[in-house]
């Protein structure tokens, strides 16, 4: 018996987050700067936290084929931390290889959920589902944009660093 669409992306994103967080904890375990832990366990949490959220839906869905109605809030934690921590986090960083390796494949972590997320939202009729997918699409597109401006940042002094400037 095959599952039906709805099963198969909560399953999937349940994986995606999971995964999602083993990488954050991971890095955070590894990290030689306090700025870089505190990011990546705030990552790491953030993933329990959808993992949670996904899990309820599941047990909703498959009890009564139904996504419950979920009045999602964006936690502030991300945005307070993220402001305070982008000098110290870049910084850190750019002194060790390892973490900026991991920001490269956040990015491209956070891509591939914004991808299911944003894909699912567009094909389900179901406004639950669809408010579901939507919510955690922005909210990884909020991580992907930050890891994005820590990259470029980092990538144009590195460029300045060694005077690669074409000008």
């Amino acid at each position: 018996m095959s599952e039906d669409r709805a099963t198969e992306i909560l399953k999937n994103a349940i994986l995606l987050e999971k995964r999602g967080h083993a990488f954050y904890s991971k890095v955070a375990q590894q990290a030689s700067g306090e700025a870089v832990r505190k990011f990546f366990q705030l990552m790491a949490e953030e993933e329990v936290q959808h993992v949670r959220i996904l899990s309820e839906q599941f047990k909703s869905y498959r009890s009564g084929k139904k996504f419950k109605r979920h009045h999602f809030v964006e936690p502030s934690e991300f945005n307070n931390l993220s402001a305070i921590l982008t000098k110290d986090l870049k910084r850190q960083i750019a002194a060790a290889d390892f973490e900026a390796a991991a920001i490269a494949a956040s990015m491209s972590m956070e891509k591939n959920a914004i991808d299911v997320y944003s894909g699912r939202a567009s094909e389900t009729q179901d406004p639950d589902e669809k408010a579901l997918y939507q919510w955690l699409a922005e909210w990884e597109g909020k991580h992907l944009s930050f890891l994005a401006k820590i990259d470029r940042e980092l990538t144009e002094d590195i460029w300045h660093d060694n005077q690669f400037w074409p000008f």
